[in-house]
C-alpha cells in the first residue's frame, strides 16, 4: 500500500497546533497516524505553514452566486433583501446561472472546502452538487409571511426537497429567518424536522430586533415594497428577535443560528436554557465578511466565547461576499480577534463544523478519517493537498 507523508512547520489536528508531526496517510487519503519523528526521511513531503484538515462551510448560498458583484456593500440588510429579490428577477438566464454556481463550487473546493451546508429555494444547485467532490447538507428555506399561506408554500419547498432527495443529496426543510416566516410556518418546519440539522438566519440587524420588541423599524418598509402594506405580518412579542422564534423549536432538532451580528449576552443565556429544557443543540455560525459586506459590522465573538457556543464559520453567498473562502474568514476574525487563539478559530473552520452537521469522517486528523489536507499559510492563503 502506497503511502504519503506530510510535514509542515505545525500541524493542526482539528483541535491543537503541534510542531514536528508527521501526517501519514493512505492512498485513498485516509489518515493513518500522526507521528513525532526527526529522523531523516526522504518519503516526507514537506511544506512551510499549518497543514490542517480540510474546512467546512457551514452557510452558504450556492444558487446566488450569478450575483457576485451585484450588489452595493455596507447598505444594511434590508437594502439588501431588496436587491435580491429585485436582481433574482432581473438575472433569470438560464445558462449564465448555471455557470456560475460551477465555478463557485470549483472556487470553494480549490480553497480547501470539503463540505458544505448550503441554502437553497430552488433545484438551479442540484445537478452541480450531484457530481461534486464536497460533500453537501441542502437546507431548504421556506419563506412564507402568512399563516393561511401556510400548505401551499410548504407544499412548494417540499417539492424543491424531493429533487435533492431524488438525486441522492441530503435535504432537510429549514426556516429562512424571523422576519419572513410566520408563527404556524415555524410550527410546521419544528414538526417536520425532529432531530434534524437546520438553520435560521438570525439577528442580522438591528431592525430584526426591533420588529418584534416594538412592531416598528425598518422592516415595515420592506414589508409595504413586497406586500403594499407598511405593517409587521407578526406579533409583537416584545422580546428580542430570538427569544422569540427559538420558542418554536422543541424536537431536539441542531440549529445553526446563522450570523448573529446583533445577539447579546441575555438571548445566549436565554436560548441555552431553552436548547437544555427541549434537547436542542445550538450551533452559532459566523459569517464576518459578509456581515461587513451587508451591515460593516462583525458579531460579538467575544461573548460567544465567554458562553462556550458552538461556533463555526460560513461564507455566505457572493450576493454578499468578495469571494467564497473560509481561511478569509479565518483571516478576518484573526485580525479584528487577535485574543482568540489560532487554534481556536481553526477548530470553528473544521471539527467544529463537521461535528455540527454530522460527517463524521471530516474535520479531524484521525485514524480512519478522510478529512481532507489543506496547508495554510501565514497570509492565510491555501493549497489543497488532497
Amino acid at each position: 500500500m502506497k503511502m504519503r507523508k506530510l510535514q509542515a512547520d505545525w500541524l493542526f489536528d482539528g483541535y491543537t497546533l503541534q510542531k514536528d508531526k508527521i501526517l501519514i496517510l493512505d492512498e485513498a487519503g485516509a489518515v493513518l497516524d500522526v507521528i513525532t519523528s526527526l529522523a531523516p526521511d526522504n518519503e516526507i513531503e514537506r511544506f512551510t505553514g499549518i497543514l490542517m484538515p480540510g474546512m467546512i462551510n457551514c452557510h452558504c448560498h450556492l444558487e446566488l452566486s450569478h450575483l457576485k458583484n451585484s450588489i452595493e456593500p455596507k447598505k444594511g440588510l434590508v437594502d439588501f433583501l431588496l436587491s435580491v429579490i429585485r436582481l433574482r428577477k432581473d438575472k433569470d438566464e438560464e445558462q449564465a446561472k448555471a455557470d456560475a454556481i460551477v465555478a463557485a463550487e470549483k472556487e470553494m473546493y480549490e480553497n480547501g472546502i470539503v463540505a458544505v451546508a448550503d441554502i437553497a429555494n430552488t433545484a438551479d444547485s442540484a445537478a452541480t452538487k450531484k457530481t461534486s467532490l464536497i460533500q453537501w447538507h441542502t437546507l431548504i428555506e421556506v419563506i412564507n409571511l402568512w399563516d393561511a399561506n401556510l400548505e401551499q408554500a410548504f407544499s412548494r419547498f417540499q417539492s424543491v426537497q424531493q429533487v435533492f432527495e431524488r438525486a441522492n443529496l441530503k435535504a432537510v426543510i429549514t426556516p429562512h429567518a424571523p422576519y419572513s416566516v410566520s408563527a404556524a410556518t415555524f410550527k410546521a418546519i419544528n414538526e417536520a424536522t425532529a432531530g434534524r440539522v437546520i438553520s435560521v438566519h438570525n439577528q442580522e440587524t438591528a431592525p430584526e430586533n426591533e420588529l418584534f420588541e416594538k412592531g416598528s423599524g425598518q422592516f415595515l418598509e420592506f414589508y409595504e415594497l413586497i406586500t403594499g402594506k407598511a405593517h409587521s405580518p407578526f406579533a409583537t412579542s416584545g422580546k428580542s428577535s430570538l427569544q422569540t422564534w427559538l420558542s418554536h423549536f422543541t424536537k431536539g432538532q441542531t440549529i445553526i443560528l446563522v450570523h448573529n451580528t446583533y445577539t447579546q449576552e441575555a438571548d445566549i443565556i436565554w436560548a441555552k436554557e431553552h436548547a437544555a429544557a427541549h434537547g436542542l443543540k445550538l450551533v452559532f455560525c459566523l459569517c464576518p465578511n459578509a456581515n461587513q459586506y451587508i451591515e460593516d459590522r462583525l458579531p460579538p465573538v467575544d461573548l460567544l466565547i465567554k458562553h462556550n457556543c458552538h461556533v463555526v464559520l460560513g461564507t455566505d453567498s457572493y450576493s454578499s461576499n468578495w469571494q467564497l473562502s473560509i481561511a478569509k474568514e479565518l483571516a478576518i476574525l484573526h485580525e479584528h480577534f487577535p485574543q482568540v487563539p489560532l487554534a481556536t478559530l481553526l477548530q470553528w473552520a473544521t471539527n467544529n463544523g463537521a461535528d455540527a452537521i454530522g460527517w463524521e469522517r471530516l474535520g479531524l486528523f484521525e485514524k480512519g478519517k478522510t478529512p481532507g489536507v489543506v496547508l495554510l499559510q501565514s497570509d492565510f492563503s491555501v493549497q489543497r493537498l488532497v
